[in-house]
Order: C-alpha cells, then structure tokens, then sequence
C-alpha cells in the first residue's frame, strides 16, 4: 500500500463484502488489517484482484462479540465525523450571513468573494455529512459535487470582479480588515476541528482542502484592507476578489481529481 489512492481502492473492493469488514491501515509499513468473519477467501481474492502485490502474512477469523465490537468502533468514527462537520456546516453557513451582508456594504469584491467561498464550504461539509457512514463511492460523488459547486461559485465571485471593475467601487478597508480577521479565526477553528479526520475518506480531504485554502483567502483580504486603507485605490480589493476566485477553482480541481 504506496498512497491513499491505494487505500481507496481497498475500501471500494471490500465496501459491499458480507459480512461487513473493519479496515485499519498502517501506511508506513504498507500493511493493511482486516477484521473479518468467515470470508477470509473472498477478501483474498478480491485484493489479489486489485494487482497492488497484496499478500496474505497471517488470518484468524473473528466473530461474536469482537467483530461486533469492531463494527461498533467503526461506528464510533463515523458519528465523531459527523459531529465535526455539523460544527464546521454551522461555522460558514453563519459566517457567509455575515460576510455577504458586510461585503455588499462595504463594496468589498474580496469580502463577497469570500463570502461565497464560505457558502460553498457550508455546501461541501452538508454534503460530506450526508456521505458519512455511507459506502467509499457516494463519499467520492459527494465531493466531487461539493467540488462542482465551488466552480459555479467561484465563476459568480469572478463575474462580481468583473462588474466591480467596469462601474467601480468604494471599499471600506475598516469593515474588510475587521471582518477578514473574524472569518481568519473562524476558518482555524475549522482546521482545528477537523485535523484528526482529514485523511478518513475523500469527503473528510475535500473538506480540509476548502478550510485551508479559506485561511489563504482570509489573509488576503485582511493584506487587501491594509492596502486599501494605505492607498485609497479600489484594486488591492479587486486584486484579492480575483485570487480568491481563483484559489477557490484550484481547490475545486483538486477535490475532481480525488479517486475512488
């Protein structure tokens, strides 16, 4: 086992096997541990199938009360998943009310931009939550349409660029640096949340993808305020609604390239 695509792969060749197995990977030393019933030679038979080189060093079958107890921890994680990203649903679902309010007075493209972005975000931790729980192939499609959705938002955040650009804007660089900093806080507090998660499946890797890149953007608009304030020119703000625009496209290019 070489990468996580790998281990995709061994969860999707294992997700509909009856009765269910308890997958722990142990990727440093290119081991993966099943915990099974009486099914021991379908499993083999489909790993072997997947060409990775898998070989079988030892088995012994569980059943009773121990598989129950696997299944239960595995259980465990999918609820600690969720719990997570219900918080991080609520953080930017609450943090885009503010921001497209305080960017459409503040005449701020960066703070609209941003504000968008949180949507999105909102968008992808609802659908990452409904994946929890659910096989590696609607978690895989459950990003894959968050990472749609960031391309249409992200298209919507370019085009209000564009109109600002053409019939101008005042921003208020107050309002842009106060709130800039106040989405920052809430965009680590995400990262934080959901650390210890982020490697658990691909809609757990879409959903550090968007936090991180919301740290960058949060930065810039605060760069952007401090800009605008020194300057009084308009396009240290136009300058952040395009590259937050265009972060939120690459994180989205990212999230369509995350195999099953």
């Amino acid at each position: 086992m070489d990468c996580s695509s790998e281990e995709h792969m061994i969860r999707m060749a294992l997700d509909d096997l009856q009765p269910k197995v308890v997958l722990k990977f142990d990727t440093p030393n290119h081991k993966v541990h099943v915990l099974h019933g009486k099914n021991i030679g379908e499993i083999e038979t489909r790993l072997v199938s997947l060409r990775l080189g898998a070989i079988l060093e030892s088995t012994q079958s569980i059943e009773g009360a121990d598989l129950v107890q696997a299944q239960a921890s595995a259980l465990a994680t999918d609820e600690k998943e969720a719990r997570v990203l219900k918080w991080l649903l609520a953080i930017n679902a609450i943090m885009f009310c503010i921001e497209i309010v305080v960017g459409g007075l503040a005449q701020s493209t960066g703070l609209i931009a941003d504000s968008l972005d949180m949507f999105a975000d909102a968008a992808v931790y609802g659908v990452a939550l409904y994946a929890v729980g659910h096989s590696v192939r609607m978690k895989v499609r459950a990003a894959h349409l968050a990472g749609w959705l960031q391309v249409i938002l992200a298209v919507g955040a370019l085009s209000e660029v564009l109109r600002r650009s053409i019939f101008g804007s005042e921003p208020v660089s107050e309002l842009m640096m106060y709130f800039g900093a106040i989405a920052l806080i809430a965009n680590i507090v995400c990262l934080v949340l959901i650390a210890k998660s982020r490697d658990s499946g691909a809609h757990m890797k879409a959903s550090w993808i968007f936090s991180a890149n919301d740290v960058i953007a949060n930065l810039g608009v605060i760069l952007a305020g401090i800009l605008v304030a020194l300057t009084g020119s308009r396009y240290p703000d136009l300058v952040i609604g395009l590259v937050i625009g265009v972060i939120v496209l690459s994180g989205a290019r990212r999230i369509l390239q995350l195999k099953s």
